[in-house]
């Protein structure tokens, strides 16, 4: 039964990536700024690039060669109330250059990065429902395929080899997932009850963990900043508000809304149930956060460095950008290497401070 389900996920694998390199076939585009006295400008926009790299995108770019733009178009698939259902690739937006089906992206103002519809005068006239596979989103579909396959093999192994010592990638994991189990759930919610939740605590540690180590490979289709977008730390923020609050026993929710303290604090105004209440949202709040400020902060440190060789080589000439590129790339590479210790920790943390939050929701009165 395992071995099917691992290569129905092969091949669900195979046909995703094949789709998007045949509906795609890798477009390429030109771009050149003319000036008034008909000079190319080769103007070098930092902040533009920083962001574009950081940003979730309805493309997934590969690289550049001068200017010319490699990347694979996505899905996009938008509900308006006047038009219906439209699917259709992003390609046909020319990187964002042009209008299809009175759709198109916004560059600027309240919108910008978004789809807008537009009128036959070009005017926006709402936003409709966006359900697009953006680049975030083909990268969520990367790493689960790759968890899939990964923990189904464990799991097939361990299956086949009963009261056996581990072997091969089970040997490899079967450590970090006892690591978990005895140094993170069990201090941290109890010998009884810890059980429950290892399979949400182990599928977001290893979730975290694989999405911020692909993150850091910068050759398609890895190099999505999956973590680094706040609306995934968000969900796995409310999972974790979620299954704290349905898991909460009577103790738990006394202490939120009659906790033991003196009266005063409780009358005439109730100084301490709305502490304990706003504690229901801070929670959630620190876990997306944390994970999303650090993993984000790590990328864009390193396409600054980056940017710094082309802003010395558009402002000094290519003599200087080389003189700098030496110490770019130097920082460059100790960023990463540092990004891969902090993909670990904040893994850590956040399966860590879920346990607690599982623990504190789920204890015995004492």
């Amino acid at each position: 039964m395992r071995y099917r389900m691992a290569q129905i996920i092969r091949s669900i694998a195979l046909i995703f990536f094949t789709f998007f390199l045949l509906a795609g076939i890798c477009r390429a585009d030109e771009t050149q700024q003319i000036t008034e006295e008909g000079y190319v400008s080769k103007s070098f926009e930092a902040g533009k690039f920083v962001m574009e790299h950081v940003s979730d995108a309805y493309e997934w770019h590969i690289a550049s060669f001068g200017e010319t733009h490699i990347s694979i178009p996505l899905p996009i698939i938008l509900y308006s109330t006047d038009k219906g259902l439209n699917i259709f690739m992003s390609s046909k937006f020319h990187h964002g250059h042009e209008t299809y089906m009175d759709f198109r992206i916004e560059h600027e103002g309240k919108n910008e990065g978004k789809i807008v519809e537009i009128d036959e005068k070009g005017e926006v006239i709402g936003l409709p429902i966006d359900l697009s596979i953006t680049k975030t989103v083909a990268g969520i579909f990367v790493s689960v395929t790759i968890l899939l396959l990964i923990f189904l093999s464990i799991a097939k192994k361990a299956k086949q080899r009963v009261n056996q010592a581990p072997s091969g990638i089970q040997n490899l994991f079967e450590p970090v997932i006892l690591f978990i189990r005895d140094e993170v759930a069990k201090p941290a919610i109890g010998e009884k009850r810890f059980e429950k939740f290892m399979p949400f605590l182990l599928t977001a540690f290893f979730f975290i963990l694989i999405n911020n180590i692909l993150g850091l490979i910068p050759i398609f289709p890895f190099g999505a900043n999956v973590t680094g977008n706040i609306a995934v730390t968000l969900v796995l923020a409310l999972f974790t508000f979620f299954i704290t609050t349905v898991n909460g026993n009577k103790h738990y929710w006394k202490e939120i809304y009659n906790p033991d303290v003196p009266w005063w604090l409780k009358i005439p105004i109730p100084l301490m149930p709305i502490v304990e209440l706003s504690g229901l949202i801070t929670k959630p709040f620190v876990l997306m956060v944390r994970l999303f400020a650090n993993m984000l902060a790590g990328h864009m440190i390193i396409t600054v460095f980056v940017s710094l060789i082309f802003i010395f080589n558009s402002l000094m000439g290519v003599e200087a950008g080389l003189g700098v590129s030496v110490i770019s790339v130097a920082f460059s590479v100790f960023i990463v290497l540092l990004d891969v210790l902090v993909s670990f920790i904040q893994a850590y943390v956040f399966t860590l401070l879920s346990a607690l939050y599982f623990g504190m929701a789920t204890s015995e009165h004492h």
